[in-house]
């Protein structure tokens, strides 16, 4: 497939504001590819260099991009900087250039999918003494061979900075299209995205096997799983009926999420984060106890990383766990916060699948494979019959400094990538108004007034996750929180983002100074959440009477963004619906 048929559609997504037409575009290009292309063109579509936790970082500079744009079009430097700083998109500015290129073209043979996609690949790879003239002289070639639509993709794929705003999401449904001529194979698709984290090896075996093929894709060690998620509920006893009669209570540790793979044959460890960043060279001492203290060959099991103190069984705030998140002095902060790993379930185990096994089974077997003592160690829990074992358990939990419990359904399957009520979260916060924070996507800015117009910045248009119609709906605007150093932050930031008209997949009513591509994750607290015409959150059909969700009184409380979190890993409009219904039960009783 040539590349200038892929900038095309690219270009078409680009200028279109409706999620299906988006997945139509997707399900047609998807189907005029060739086999041998097809995992590259989603990894392409998607951004990305392979499948995200490989983390493959795009290998190319701005200021290389500028230069690789002075040789390929015969400008000065001083032209093209002027063009980029007037275009702001170092894509356009490419275009731009190649269209009046001032060197003859020398029988250009354009460029197929599989060729820039190698070539960006390589560029990544590159590295060592003169590997910034190679990766230059790489981008120059491309360029050179291509169109001036296709020098715009180029640059901005090998700039990280493409941004088509097709979700997973939006992908899985157009190669269900692609493949059924229907959304119908969504459910199967998806299923097997949730067990390996890899849409182009999806997309591969879809063409080659059809949907048959993607049933069959399995639990694989160093492929990581989509992390199962929590509800939420506001009480035990709402806990205890919905688990039955009896139910598994594990501590709820504010740490980080570990995913941990182990073959010790091939003496290869891996460890994942929550949205799958590979944190392995992160925590040396925890990757070092897996080889000594679990007792099986081929492992992956789940957990959560905390600073602990053995001597006084004292958990430290997360404020001093985060610290470990670093690749620069890795082994002083871990002589300074040493970790410990609570490990709270099984996934696989000397090549057995254990996704289905109940999870009574998955904790029992986990249990026998971990040396008592160690850096690794089953996470605390109890079995609860009642629901004043429940409240018993959750103070004692919030004494010793952690933030909650997580109640387990004994008999549940592992359910990767979902939400659902076999596993049931009570944090001390359920228990007043709203005062547990919430995941909000930012989809907007708002230039400053005052003293934030020196910024550039003066507040954010936020959303949450419509996880069912794969959409960001509106629930506030934010205006407090912000300190000099993350106003400067976030105007830097966004402005990278900066979208001309709103995104396909943002529902709003609400209109910001500037809309950005749905990126980034921020945590706020607010004093409540109510009823809406403004915001587009939880809002059911047209109607001017209809209204939606939304927060009162929102401020930011995380230092900026959270890194650890992919915008379709934020607080969903299900949750907020359910957290507005907890709120009104807490004040109805009070």
């Amino acid at each position: 497939m040539q590349f200038e048929e892929v900038s095309r559609y690219y270009e078409k997504l680009e200028n279109i504001s409706s999620r299906l037409a988006m997945i139509d575009i997707l399900s047609e290009m998807f189907s005029k590819a060739d086999k041998g292309e097809m995992k590259n063109l989603v990894y392409m579509t998607q951004g990305v260099l392979g499948a995200p936790f490989e983390g493959i970082q795009m290998g190319i500079a701005e200021k290389f991009a500028e230069h690789a744009i002075e040789i390929a079009s015969g400008y000065s430097h001083e032209e093209v900087l002027a063009g980029y700083r007037k275009a702001g998109d170092m894509g356009l500015t490419a275009q731009q250039f190649m269209s009046k290129s001032k060197l003859k073209a020398m029988g250009k043979k354009g460029l197929t999918t599989n060729h820039v996609f190698e070539a960006a690949l390589k560029i990544a790879k590159t590295s060592g003494e003169g590997s910034q003239d190679m990766k230059i002289k790489m981008l120059v070639e491309m360029l050179a061979a291509g169109s001036p639509l296709d020098a715009r993709y180029v640059m901005r794929f090998v700039l990280g900075t493409l941004r088509l705003g097709a979700g997973d999401a939006t992908i899985i449904e157009a190669l269900s299209k692609m493949a059924t001529g229907e959304r119908e194979a969504k459910a199967d698709i998806e299923n097997a995205y949730n067990i390996c984290s890899d849409l182009g090896r999806i997309a591969e075996v879809l063409v080659e096997k059809g949907l048959p093929g993607v049933k069959k894709i399995k639990v694989s060690l160093f492929s990581p799983i989509r992390p199962a998620l929590a509800e939420r509920l506001p009480t035990s006893e709402e806990i205890l009926h919905r688990m039955g009669s009896k139910c598994a209570v594990e501590s709820k540790y504010d740490g980080f999420r570990v995913q941990l793979h182990i073959d010790k044959k091939s003496k290869k460890v891996r460890m994942f984060s929550r949205n799958l960043e590979n944190t392995t060279e992160m925590f040396p001492d925890i990757a070092k106890a897996a080889f000594s203290e679990i007792k099986a060959d081929e492992v992956i099991l789940e957990g959560e990383a905390l600073a602990y103190n053995e001597d006084t069984g004292e958990f430290r705030p997360f404020q001093e766990t985060i610290q470990r998140k670093r690749k620069h002095g890795i082994e002083e902060k871990a002589l300074e916060f040493p970790l410990h790993l609570f490990a709270f379930d099984l996934i696989y185990l000397d090549g057995e699948d254990f996704l289905s096994k109940p999870y009574h089974e998955r904790r029992t077997k986990l249990e026998s494979i971990l040396t008592k003592g160690g850096l690794i160690r089953p996470s605390d829990r109890i079995i609860a019959t009642q629901a004043k074992q429940i409240d018993i358990y959750f103070e004692d939990v919030i004494e010793r400094g952690l933030e909650g419990i997580v109640a387990k359904d004994l008999n549940a399957p592992y359910i990767a990538g979902a939400r659902k009520f076999s596993w049931i979260k009570l944090k001390r916060s359920y228990k007043g108004e709203l005062s547990d924070t919430i995941d909000l996507v930012i989809v907007g800015y708002y230039t400053g007034r005052g003293q934030r117009a020196e910024f550039g910045f003066g507040g954010l248009l936020a959303a949450v996750y419509n996880d069912k119609k794969d959409i960001f709906e509106t629930i506030t605007r934010i205006g407090t929180g912000f300190t000099e150093k993350n106003m400067q932050m976030f105007s830097e930031v966004l402005k990278k983002i900066r979208k001309e008209k709103k995104p396909a997949r943002v529902d709003a009513i609400v209109e910001p100074h500037f809309w950005v591509e749905p990126k980034y994750v921020v945590t706020v607290r607010a004093d409540e959440i109510t009823k809406s015409p403004m915001h587009t959150a939880g809002k059911e059909g047209d109607s001017p009477d209809a209204l939606g969700y939304a927060l009162r009184f929102p401020r930011l409380v995380s230092d900026g963004i959270r890194e650890d979190k992919n915008p379709e890993d934020a607080t969903t409009t299900k949750e907020i619906i359910e957290m507005f219904k907890m709120q009104k039960k807490v004040k109805i009783g009070k």
